[in-house]
C-alpha cells in the first residue's frame, strides 16, 4: 500500500536545498542581511527548509499585517524547541504553549493581573524608581568627565529589576549585588539567556536528541531544577509574609 505524498502551495524558495540540511548552508551572519538578500531575489515572502523546520520569511509590511491580522490564528502556534521543554515546563508557558484554551487562559490572566491599565498604574512608582536609579548611576559614572557607557546591560538590569519588584518585591541588580539570592538570580538569568539565544542543532535535527552528544538536555534539565528551587524559595517567602500579616 503506497502513501500519497502531500504537496503544499508554498512561497518560492531557493533552489539550492541540500539533503537533510535544507537551506541551512545559505544562512550567514549577520542574519538580517542574509534574509534581505534572499528577499531581493525571491520576493517579499519566501520559504526556507532549515533541517526539518519549514520557515516562511515575510519582509513586506502589507504581508506582515495580513499574516497577523487576517490570519493570526493560522500563525499562532509556536515550534517546539528544547529550551521550552526543559525550562518552559514542557511548553506550558505563554511564550511556548501551543495556541489553544490553555494559552488563551494564560493570556487572559496576564492581561488582567499584570498588563491591565490598573495594574500598570499600581506599578508606576516602581518604574519611576528604577529609571531614577539608572539616571543616578549614569550621572555618577560620567560626572567627572567623559565616560563610555554600555547601555544594553544597564537597560536589561532595569527591566529585570522592574519585573522582579512587580512579582516578588525584590531587586537583584544594582546595590543588591552582594546578596546571595541576588547572585543566584543573576547566574540563573545568565544561563537561561545563554540557552534561549543559542541556535541548538537538536531543534532542526530531532534525531540528535537520541544522542545528546553535547549534554544539552542534561544541562537544561539541571537548569530547570535550579529554577524550580529558586521559585520555591520565593513562594515560601510569600507564604510566610502572608501568614505574618494574618496574625
Amino acid at each position: 500500500m503506497s502513501r500519497r505524498k502531500q504537496y503544499y502551495n508554498l512561497p518560492p524558495s531557493p533552489a539550492l536545498a541540500l539533503p537533510i540540511l535544507g537551506h541551512l548552508h545559505l544562512i550567514k551572519q549577520p542574519l538580517h542581511r542574509t534574509l534581505h538578500k534572499l528577499s531581493q531575489k525571491h520576493g517579499p515572502i519566501f520559504s526556507l527548509r532549515l533541517g526539518v523546520r519549514l520557515v516562511v520569511v515575510v519582509s513586506s509590511p502589507e504581508l506582515v499585517a495580513e499574516c497577523f491580522t487576517e490570519n493570526d490564528v493560522v500563525f499562532a502556534n509556536r515550534p517546539h524547541v528544547l529550551v521550552d521543554k526543559y525550562i518552559g515546563y514542557n511548553h506550558t508557558t505563554m511564550s511556548g504553549a501551543p495556541y489553544g484554551s490553555h494559552w488563551r487562559n494564560l493570556r487572559r490572566l496576564s492581561a488582567q493581573e499584570v498588563l491591565s491599565i490598573a495594574r500598570l498604574n499600581t506599578f508606576e512608582p516602581i518604574r519611576r524608581d528604577e529609571i531614577k536609579r539608572l539616571l543616578q548611576n549614569l550621572y555618577k559614572t560620567s560626572c567627572n568627565g567623559f565616560a563610555k557607557v554600555v547601555l544594553r546591560p544597564k537597560l536589561s538590569e532595569v527591566a529585570f529589576n522592574i519585573m522582579m519588584r512587580m512579582v516578588a518585591g525584590k531587586r537583584y541588580f544594582g546595590e543588591e549585588k552582594e546578596s546571595e539570592q541576588g547572585k543566584i538570580f543573576r547566574e540563573l538569568i545568565s544561563e537561561v539567556l545563554k540557552h534561549a539565544d543559542a541556535t541548538n542543532p537538536e531543534d532542526f535535527f530531532p534525531f540528535l536528541n537520541w544522542i545528546d552528544y553535547r549534554g544539552l538536555k542534561k544541562n537544561m534539565a539541571a537548569l530547570g531544577k535550579k529554577l524550580d528551587d529558586f521559585y520555591e524559595v520565593l513562594l515560601e517567602e510569600h507564604r510566610e509574609e502572608k501568614r505574618n500579616t494574618m496574625i
